[in-house]
């Protein structure tokens, strides 16, 4: 049975993105730092990326990948990553939650839906015997668990204090019950895996 998945990096005091986050800096100041375990040390905006994932960081990232069928983003983190040059960085499909869905580029590269909730039909219907990938930013994941349609989360905390930027739970005003079911350890990210407890009935 296909499992909604969501997962994001924040800072320790749960900034998933530094302060004037957008286009040419898609994770804000100092946000680079977040993204360390991703390229395999430190990058930065204007020198761009080199290495890759390594250690506990590329294990939990190859066994994640091979889970994913589908994967859901938020239309900020599109235009951040300034549309990925027009490339769909996953190579499967990808749903990106818009309130502009008449904007969806040519070439079938994304699709562009209203609501998260079809956002998610849509990727399970997609993904096939696999499982979907919620990968934010941070609007789009609260809006997944506030409809408990995540079935696990993972939090992935860099050792970096931001001090500002967008938190992950900003705005989120209902209470979580999450299941412990591991956690990995890396120089560059502590990865803490849950199961979303789901109210009675949902």
């Amino acid at each position: 049975m296909t499992k909604v998945l969501a997962g994001i990096t924040t800072s320790v005091d749960g900034c998933v993105a530094g302060l004037n986050d957008g286009p040419g800096k898609g994770l804000g100041e100092g946000g680079e730092r977040l993204h360390y375990w991703v390229f395999g040390g430190p990058w930065t905006y204007e020198g761009g990326t080199s290495g890759e994932a390594t250690g506990e960081g590329a294990v939990w990232l190859e066994e994640t990948m091979s889970r994913i069928g589908a994967v859901v983003g938020g239309r900020w983190t599109y235009e951040a990553a300034e549309h990925w040059g027009g490339e769909n960085p996953w190579s499967l499909p990808f749903f990106i939650v818009t309130h502009r869905p008449e904007d969806e580029p040519e070439g079938g590269r994304f699709t562009f839906v209203s609501g998260v909730r079809e956002a998610i039909e849509q990727a399970v219907a997609a993904a096939g015997d696999k499982d979907v990938h919620v990968m934010g930013g941070a609007d789009v994941i609260r809006q997944a668990l506030e409809a408990e349609l995540v079935d696990e989360l993972t939090i992935i905390v860099a050792p970096v204090v931001l001090g500002g930027g967008k938190r992950l739970f900003d705005g989120f005003d209902r209470s979580l019950e999450l299941e412990h079911l591991g956690v990995r350890q890396s120089p560059d990210a502590t990865f803490i895996d849950y199961r979303v407890k789901r109210a009675p009935g949902a």
